[in-house]
């Protein structure tokens, strides 16, 4: 991690998952909605300034068990943000942005 430039001091404030896609070198950032809630403005902004130092692309994304517990949340879930349902795990929902999965400078 330190490669990356991530140091990590406080695990309360650490996301669930932390994902190094070495080929695009972005660093994928999964909230499981049943821990912490879904990254939303207040969590992206939280994460994006926990990772600010981090050399790869941030792409956040919220992980829901399933379309019921994604109605719940859909309202709150930040923009530029990628959501992935587990019971449909081949795809993913993006909301908005000028691209689809990656990150933002």
């Amino acid at each position: 991690m330190a490669e990356l430039g991530i140091e990590l001091r406080k695990r309360g404030k650490a996301p669930d998952v932390l994902i190094h896609d070495a080929k695009r070198d972005w660093l994928i950032i999964v909230e499981a909605v049943t821990s912490h809630g879904p990254v939303d403005q207040k969590r992206k902004n939280e994460l994006a300034e926990l990772f600010s130092n981090a050399r790869p692309g941030l792409v956040f994304v919220s992980a829901f068990p399933d379309r019921q517990t994604f109605t719940k949340f859909h309202a709150v879930i930040a923009w530029e943000t990628e959501v992935w349902i587990a019971d449909a795990p081949d795809h993913m929902i993006h909301f908005n942005g000028e691209r689809f999965l990656g990150p933002y400078a």
